[in-house]
């Protein structure tokens, strides 16, 4: 599960520029956003109906997990129309694929560091500090 997890993510993230960079440029962006989250509502529905068939998931396991749910599943969903907006906008704008992906994930995990560091007990190493180097070397030579 340690690299399935990480090869679904990179296989949906290459699929989710692509498709964003698709979407038409005269649609009303929520109109297209309100249609992408219906689609992950048809997704999370299909996807628990086959648990559900399997014996995975009854009534009782369905109660249990939305007791479980914390404030962070639903603040996720506020953030994701952030950013989901965010590229939308972005490829609007005249963003190239190759490029915005790269400059806002590298940013980004750039300001993570800090937040690992402080609220997660993650360590920060010299092999780290010289990774955050390239990754700002990086980050000028794509934008220039």
């Amino acid at each position: 599960m340690y690299y399935l997890s990480i090869a679904i993510v990179i296989v949906s993230s290459i699929f989710y520029h692509i498709l964003q960079k698709s979407i038409s440029q005269e649609v009303n962006p929520f109109i297209s956003l309100l249609i992408t989250y219906i689609m992950s509502i048809i997704a999370c529905i299909f996807v628990l109906l086959i648990q559900y068939y399997n014996g995975e998931l009854n009534l009782t396991n369905i109660t249990s997990a939305f007791k479980q749910l914390n404030w962070a599943s639903y603040g996720l969903g506020l953030v994701i129309v952030g950013l989901e907006l965010g590229f939308l906008l972005a490829y609007r704008a005249g963003w190239n694929i190759s490029v915005a992906a790269l400059t806002t994930y590298i940013i980004v995990a750039l300001l993570l560091i800090p937040v690992g560091v402080l609220f997660y007990k993650e360590g920060i190493s010299s092999l780290k500090i010289m990774g955050v180097l390239l990754c700002l070397t990086g980050l000028f030579l794509i934008n220039k």
